[in-house]
């Protein structure tokens, strides 16, 4: 068993006695017919820039701070883009600016250099809370890049050997990394988003070579969030309760690791395993983490955008 069986079982077991949260089973094989698997693919983070240490930095420093959707509402962004693309695109814009992120530049990182990075005011709001959040995000990083790879990024992630369960390892020894949760009925229940994107965007960055070359990258789940269950409850595969649905709507903040947010995240994963199979039943082989990535940019769309998403204010995604 990997870490990514585990995953899927824990998650399957939330299907299975999900209160909040039902599934469509018919829907699944007709959404798997329909979705269009060459939807155009825009993530700013999984394009590379610079050296090979310059781009394995910018992934893993991008991925530390991969969260704050909760947060965006409140967010400055930048015209025409969502919270996520106006982070990504300000880190790409640093690095441009003023060279490859260093372990050092992270480790002295303050909230002061969130704020101008990211062009957030630091006014006690939510987007103030974020910007403390991403400074403690990268000084855990810094320290963890010195640990595993003496100040190097390249060689930190080159000491996972290949393999995406040992990164995921790794990088779950950082406390927001740790996306490990409690079900009332299922019992413990892991999701590993950005540890598990980390892999994912690390192999895209760098088509699969170098620092991207990992031999079980195949076994990675979907990275579960809140846009990817979002598509499926549109699309008709996943069905919130009437109550749950109406806090959603409401822009109500649903807590990280309350049994309603956990039922959204790992539904929404076992949809994704459900409509991987469906596809491969029908002969078209794709990765979940593939899939996810067409999910995900599928969610851009304005129909999606139209209809509010459930937000957490947490550390995970």
């Amino acid at each position: 068993m990997t870490i990514f069986d585990d995953i899927r079982a824990s998650c399957a077991a939330v299907a299975e006695h999900a209160h909040f949260v039902t599934m469509d089973r018919g829907r699944v094989a007709e959404f798997a017919a329909e979705i269009d698997l060459d939807t155009p693919q825009n993530d700013p983070g999984q394009r590379r820039i610079g050296s090979e240490e310059s781009a394995t930095a910018f992934v893993l420093a991008l991925d530390a701070i991969n969260f704050g959707s909760g947060y965006f509402p409140h967010l400055h962004k930048r015209p025409g883009m969502s919270g996520y693309h106006t982070i990504a695109t300000s880190l790409r814009d640093l690095v441009a600016d003023t060279g490859a992120l260093t372990a050092d530049r992270l480790a002295a990182w303050t909230v002061d250099d969130a704020a101008a990075t990211f062009q957030q005011t630091l006014d006690g709001g939510p987007a103030h809370e974020l910007m403390q959040l991403f400074t403690t995000a990268w000084h855990d990083l810094a320290a963890w890049v010195v640990r595993h790879g003496d100040g190097s990024f390249a060689a930190a992630v080159a000491k996972a050997d290949g393999s995406a369960a040992m990164l995921v390892a790794m990088l779950d020894e950082m406390p927001f990394f740790h996306d490990v949760h409690t079900h009332p009925v299922a019992g413990d229940v892991l999701l590993y988003k950005r540890a598990q994107i980390t892999v994912q965007d690390l192999a895209v960055a760098f088509d699969g070579d170098g620092p991207g070359q990992f031999n079980d990258r195949a076994e990675l789940t979907m990275f579960p969030d809140n846009l990817v269950p979002h598509v499926l409850r549109v699309e008709g595969v996943l069905h919130f309760d009437d109550a749950l649905l109406a806090r959603i709507e409401a822009v109500e903040d649903i807590p990280v690791g309350s049994p309603e947010e956990v039922e959204i995240r790992a539904c929404g994963l076992h949809a994704v395993e459900l409509l991987r199979d469906e596809l491969a039943a029908t002969g078209t082989r794709i990765t979940s983490g593939d899939l996810d990535n067409v999910l995900w940019n599928l969610g851009a769309d304005a129909r999606y955008k139209a209809i509010p998403r459930h937000r957490s204010r947490c550390v995970f995604y």
